[in-house]
């Protein structure tokens, strides 16, 4: 599986929740919020002032290693 900035933080993290840690490395704190887990990555980026780039690339290294 690929993940891309498209997809909802929902999605990814019913693939598996382990996968939160990077979310709370941007500061995404809210995981639980029904809001959040209906934004795509992209969104959430734009929000937290973030790079979405880095957050995709280091979520594909996650399901990688899997």
């Amino acid at each position: 599986m690929k993940i891309t900035k498209d997809m909802l933080i929902g999605d990814v993290l019913d693939i598996d929740t382990g996968c939160a840690e990077y979310f709370f490395e941007i500061g995404m704190h809210c995981l639980g919020c029904p809001s959040s887990r209906g934004e795509t990555i992209a969104q959430a980026c734009a929000v937290h002032g973030t790079d979405c780039d880095v957050l995709v690339e280091k979520l594909n290294k996650y399901f990688e290693n899997k």
